[in-house]
Formats: structure tokens, sequence, C-alpha cells
């Protein structure tokens, strides 16, 4: 108990004038975002959506894993989702150290032996963003009608730059 009180204390303040009461969980604006797990990343504010508008899915790097390929074709057949973009970004830890400096890191941290974690590093970002969008739009069960876009997010500006 305590831990999480400060958390708790801003949740009921959120509470008090929850709006999405009853919301019917699609996409209102159709928007599907992958996208890094990094907390400088507001994935709705940054392309001007709000609650309700958009699904995400953030995992280290911005990556379209098989867990977000679940999330996309979920989203393009029952959840109203037409466009979608695949979003890593800049000065990104995944992008931007070797597996083998992240796992000592995780190493010196943890006080025990991470060698065995597999981690998803990213030697050329450009390219893994534009197979991650190959992959999507090559997708079976991802309509033709789906719009897929690959950008980078710019973590120092805010700005998005479109590569695929």
């Amino acid at each position: 108990m305590g831990d999480f009180d400060d958390l708790l204390s801003a949740n009921a303040d959120y509470a008090s004038d929850f709006g999405l009461s009853g919301f019917d969980g699609v996409a209102h604006a159709g928007v599907a975002i992958v996208t890094c797990m990094d907390s400088r990343i507001d994935p709705l504010r940054m392309v001007g959506l709000k609650p309700g508008d958009a699904k995400i899915f953030r995992n280290p790097g911005g990556r379209v894993t098989p867990q977000a390929m679940e999330a996309l074709v979920l989203g393009a057949h029952l959840l109203n989702v037409n466009r979608i973009l695949v979003i890593p970004h800049t000065r990104c830890a995944m992008a931007s150290n070797s597996e083998a400096e992240l796992r000592a890191r995780i190493t010196e941290s943890a006080g025990q032996d991470a060698s065995w974690l597999p981690l998803s590093v990213v030697v050329d970002q450009v390219r893994a963003l534009a197979e991650d969008v190959a992959k999507v739009r090559s997708h079976p069960l991802i309509p033709d009608t789906v719009k897929v876009g690959g950008f980078i997010y710019d973590v120092d500006s805010g700005r998005l730059d479109q590569k695929v």
C-alpha cells in the first residue's frame, strides 16, 4: 500500500469527469498507430487525435511484431481502422545500442546475467521501417483499402517525417 497512491489520486481526479463511459471501442478516426514505448511520445496528440480516435500499439522500437500485426488485423476488420501509421523515433535505445550493450546495461542494473534475454535492436531504422510497412501492406488479412505509412518521429522537434 502507498506505492501507487499518487497515481490512484490522479486517477480519481481523471475519473471524476470521465467522458468515455459507454464508448463503443472502435477507432473513430479510423487510425491505428504502432509506435515505441518511449515516454516522450504522445501518440494521439502528435497527430491531432483524442481518446477514442485511434488504436495504439506500443513496444520497444515501434516494430511490427506478431502481436502488433494481430492488433492491426483486429483493428482493420473489427475496429474501424482504415489507416495505419508505423512510427519509430529518433534517439531510440533500440536503434542506437547493440544487443550486447543493452544486455550489459540490464545485467548491471539487475545484478544478474541477462545474456539470454532476446532484444530486438534495430541496425538500420529506415530499412526496418520499410520492412515493417511492407509486412503490413502484404499481410493477407490487411485489406488493400487500408492505407499504411511509415514515419520517423523526432523526439526533439515533435515532427513526423514520412519515410514510406
